[in-house]
């Protein structure tokens, strides 16, 4: 516990036998559970895993799953019945897996085998339920590989436990060595999704979007669908787009690049990065109709919209004048350059003024 709050810490882990040993071992004494996910491994990770637990003398804080606690009804809490009974109806809607430890409570190491391999992104959606249903108040997210130095994982959770910040991120960009420690390849590819990132998920002082040591809170857990969550490489990109439309807070902590400690990569960055592209254009289309026109309408959503349309409506005629400039079947009418001209300078500072205000709009939620 930190300051008399549940620390859990999920790890989701994919053929990492040879590595998951090192992140048990080195965790801090303050974490309550280490939640490790086995993403149906075909290598010892799981045989490692309960050799820790048969072996762990350590008993940690007795933690209840909140659905063992029964809440009486009254008049005015209709609205909490219905979330608990939605709470409970979305565990279907996960991969099956079953909880190695069955009911205890006092487990500090927490094991849960997939029987699908769904990614990472789906092994630490489980890892997040299983955190929701015990009323974890921080859950922190490390790799597996021991990529992460535990040591830093207190300035991780703090902002969470203290500040009531939702979201915390590790960045490692802004560390002194990024430069000259992170591999050039993944340096570019990180650096040209986190621009894709902060304009699909508003938030646009976020930057190492790929990093996945984060911090989120008991209130931000319960404000998105956990199984709705991306289950691939672009899971950190699509939880800040789902952050935002719930208008949670978000903190970046500096952290170090670690790299060449044993681990293995399994991404292959220039397949992830397509996907990952694909996956922020819907979403920002996706953010600005559930958030700025359901939620809580904003002027920014018909400028956005309009740009779209004055650029659409610009093709047609960007089209004529490059098809009339290569064939030079006739000369380009004067109207059509002024009709195109017309229509991308408008549509373009209808994008800038959009752009203009998403970022104001969402500086409150940036800390």
């Amino acid at each position: 516990m930190i300051n008399g709050k549940t620390v859990g810490v999920v790890i989701p882990a994919y053929n990492e036998a040879g590595q998951i040993g090192i992140v048990i071992e080195t965790m801090p004494a303050f974490v309550d559970r280490i939640i490790i996910v086995n993403d149906c491994s075909t290598d010892d990770t799981a045989k490692v895993v309960r050799a820790y637990i048969d072996k762990d003398t350590t008993a940690g804080v007795s933690i209840l799953n909140i659905f063992d606690q029964e809440i009486e009804k009254t008049l005015y809490n209709r609205a909490d019945h219905v979330l608990r009974e939605m709470a409970l109806a979305e565990a279907d809607k996960f991969l099956p897996s079953e909880v190695v430890n069955g009911p205890s409570t006092t487990d500090r190491i927490v094991l849960i085998n997939q029987l699908e391999n769904g990614g990472v992104g789906a092994a630490i959606a489980r890892g997040y339920k299983w955190a929701k249903d015990h009323g974890m108040d921080c859950t922190a997210v490390m790799a597996g590989d021991g990529q992460m130095d535990p040591a830093e994982l207190e300035s991780i959770c703090l902002p969470v436990i203290q500040d009531g910040i939702d979201y915390v991120k590790g960045n490692r960009l802004i560390h002194r060595s990024a430069w000259l420690v992170i591999p050039k390849t993944r340096y570019f590819g990180n650096s040209i999704l986190s621009i894709l990132t902060k304009v699909a998920s508003g938030y646009w002082h976020v930057s190492d979007t790929q990093t996945g040591y984060t911090a989120i809170s008991k209130s931000a857990i319960n404000a998105i669908r956990l199984y709705d969550i991306y289950k691939s490489y672009g899971m950190p990109n699509d939880m800040l787009v789902k952050l935002n439309i719930a208008f949670c807070t978000l903190k970046e902590v500096e952290i170090k690049p670690v790299y060449n400690v044993g681990e293995k990569s399994k991404m292959k960055i220039f397949k992830v990065i397509p996907r990952i592209s694909w996956l922020l254009f819907k979403s920002f289309f996706k953010r600005l109709w559930i958030k700025y026109l359901f939620r809580d309408f904003h002027p920014l959503f018909l400028l956005y919209n309009f740009a779209l349309l004055l650029f659409i409506a610009c093709l047609p005629f960007a089209y004529k004048i490059i098809y009339l400039s290569l064939t030079k079947v006739r000369p380009i009418s004067e109207a059509t350059i002024l009709a195109f001209m017309f229509l991308f300078i408008s549509s373009f500072n209808a994008f800038l003024f959009a752009m203009w205000m998403d970022i104001q709009d969402n500086e409150r939620l940036y800390k």
